[in-house]
């Protein structure tokens, strides 16, 4: 046995290379099963970031289905999401290329059945009983400025033609088809709502030349969010609501909403992007389910009659995309020592395979850290965090030395920081840093209350929970207080940046296409967004001083640590001048900066040449801000 070699912390010698998380590391989205194949989405950085659509037999055979050319990606919303369903074979997919809506047939190429620019479509539901697709579809224009978003019929009996079905809201999401293809289903919110503050579920007769009828709401309200409704194979609809509290399972028949399990857990999520899934029918009266508490997930089996939930033995505390049917249930899942995969369980035996790993991680475990779940007290009540401390056999420190300590904000803001094995966070903590990956308040999985927790409060409790569970570690003197640095990207990258200028503390920074400007960014951000700041910050114009208080910009006097920004430059989630004009100001001022624009790259990075080289010039910027060597050659950055 090799003696560990003695070296600061953050100059680390490890075998988690930059390079092998981007180009190894595939995005496994969403998921479908048809009969005895399954298929997924698989997000590949080598391929310039693009989706290929993947199937795998009962045998385990996998192959691609859609053409090397063709991007399986929706861009409704920004987000996208529910980009291809599948039916007896046949695929119908969004390309990402020209925003069309095509169909596939086992063995041919896609043909359009839709037409691209100026629409986009997603969340693609298909008819058991007629030829025709529902779909949600936006519309681009230059007038009106704004997207008109609605639910479409493609009805493919003949030439496709394509008609409006729903228009009368801002949003919808959702449609599902009644097992006998009598009704339809659908989710709607208004712009001045997120779909996690509130929806509602309606319910359609549909016939045969799609014109609706019986239209009515079933539930939802401002200030109930419902999420995925399905219907059991006896034609329920079942769906999940937070007006408990907690979104947890509900169904509506004769008239009326019966709650299917009352548990202080979490069966919803935000809904970011379309064809999320957390639940299935394994038959009417048996449902798989996936739940979240405390920031880990679980899965389950719900008895709809007796109303018992009873967990399902899995490894797995992050379950993404679950499907269920033909005998088996599919999601992504992950755990604290294992990356995410896509895994086939069979219902019958409990036995589970994994057909398709986000990376074939060949790496001793001794080199990971695995998180400790920790609370801490802070301004609103108590918050949540996992807590990674450093770890590699291969070194250690002399003497008293503490760790530097990386503050990771998530996105959203109602996301949620998970405790499952992610090879980023390995990047950090195998090189000698500590990581706490905080749940502030607004985080989903704690219940409504904890999401509330940010509503007219953002840029200050999300703020002031990173600081605190910082401070938190310091005292119990786990990381060294001198050395402290806040990372975060999208919303988290807001909350950096908020952290590094409303707080001394810190002593360096990482911004991944982070807000720097809230009101700049009402001007400028989509439709999705419009409004959301109306919930987190408040009303605008009324509120304006809240907004200019809140802004990083407009108090670059008050940051004086190193920052090192990210950006995508077709990102219209949160533009390059919200990034440019900040680093700008940090420069005048003689503050230490970096800036680097991805060419090509939109709100979150896909490339694996971009992901390897973000990596590595954020190792190079704190090596450089703390003064510590670097085992390794890495290209350098640019610091004014």
């Amino acid at each position: 046995m090799v003696a560990p070699r003695i070296a600061p912390y953050g100059s680390w010698k490890s075998p988690i290379l930059a390079d092998w998380i981007a180009a190894a590391t595939l995005r496994l989205g969403q998921i479908q099963i048809d009969g005895d194949r399954l298929y997924w989405s698989e997000g590949r950085p080598t391929e310039k970031g693009r989706n290929a659509l993947v199937c795998c037999d009962r045998a385990g055979h996998v192959r691609d289905v859609t053409p090397v050319d063709f991007n399986v990606r929706s861009r409704v919303h920004e987000y996208g999401g529910g980009a291809f369903a599948v039916t007896a074979g046949t695929v119908y997919v969004s390309h990402d290329g020209d925003r069309a809506l095509y169909r596939q047939l086992a063995g041919q190429s896609p043909e359009l059945i839709a037409p691209g620019q100026p629409f986009r479509y997603a969340d693609i539901a298909i008819d058991p009983t007629y030829p025709r697709v529902v779909c949600v579809r936006e519309e681009h224009r230059p007038i009106p400025r704004e997207p008109v978003n609605g639910l479409v019929v493609v009805d493919l009996e003949g030439e496709p033609r394509v008609s409006f079905l729903v228009a009368d809201f801002d949003f919808v999401s959702s449609p599902r088809f009644s097992p006998d293809g009598h009704w339809l289903s659908w989710l709607s919110w208004e712009r001045t709502q997120m779909p996690w503050d509130g929806t509602q579920l309606w319910v359609a007769n549909i016939a045969r030349d799609g014109t609706l009828s019986d239209v009515h709401c079933v539930a939802g309200n401002s200030r109930e969010s419902i999420f995925q409704p399905e219907w059991s194979p006896d034609g329920v609809l079942h769906f999940v609501s937070d007006r408990s509290g907690w979104w947890n399972l509900y169904r509506y028949r004769a008239g009326q909403v019966e709650p299917l399990c009352d548990v202080a857990a979490e069966f919803g999520m935000p809904q970011w992007v379309f064809g999320m899934s957390t639940y299935g029918f394994a038959s009417s009266d048996r449902i798989i389910c996936a739940y979240g508490k405390d920031g880990l997930q679980q899965l389950a089996s719900l008895n709809a009659k007796t109303k018992t939930l009873t967990p399902i033995a899995s490894p797995y505390i992050s379950i993404n995309s679950l499907r269920v049917g033909n005998g088996i249930a599919a999601f992504v899942g992950a755990s604290a020592t294992s990356v995410a995969a896509v895994v086939r369980l069979d219902l019958a035996t409990g036995a589970s395979v994994e057909l398709r790993r986000a990376v074939d991680l060949d790496l001793e475990p001794a080199y990971l850290s695995y998180p400790g779940a920790i609370s801490f007290p802070s301004t609103a009540g108590t918050t949540h965090a996992f807590y990674y401390p450093p770890t590699n056999p291969d070194f250690r420190t002399l003497g008293k030395t503490l760790p530097p300590l990386l503050v990771k904000s998530h996105g959203g803001p109602t996301g949620a920081a998970s405790a499952a094995l992610d090879l980023r966070t390995q990047y950090w903590t195998s090189r000698g840093f500590a990581v706490l990956d905080v749940n502030y308040g607004g985080s989903t999985g704690f219940g409504r209350a904890y999401r509330d927790r940010l509503n007219g409060k953002w840029g200050v409790v999300d703020v002031e929970d990173c600081v605190n569970g910082a401070r938190y570690l310091v005292e119990r003197g786990l990381v060294d207080g001198n050395r402290l640095i806040a990372r975060g990207s999208s919303a988290g990258g807001y909350t950096t940046l908020a952290v590094l200028t409303f707080c001394d503390e810190f002593k360096a920074g990482a911004v991944y296409y982070g807000i720097s400007d809230l009101e700049g960014l009402l001007r400028d951000t989509h439709k999705f967004e419009a409004r959301y700041f109306d919930t987190i910050v408040g009303p605008h114009p009324q509120d304006r001083e809240t907004y200019v208080e809140r802004s990083p910009i407009h108090h670059v006097d008050r940051l004086s640590c190193p920052v090192i920004f990210f950006q995508g430059s077709e990102d219209v989630v949160t533009p390059p001048d919200q990034t440019v004009s900040m680093v700008a100001a940090l420069h005048a001022r003689g503050i230490p900066v970096a800036y680097l624009e991805f060419e090509g790259e939109q709100h979150g990075f896909r490339r694996a040449e971009t992901i390897r080289r973000c990596l590595e010039a954020e190792l190079y910027f704190y090596a450089h801000t703390f003064g510590f060597k670097l085992p390794e050659a890495i290209e350098p950055v640019e610091i004014a």
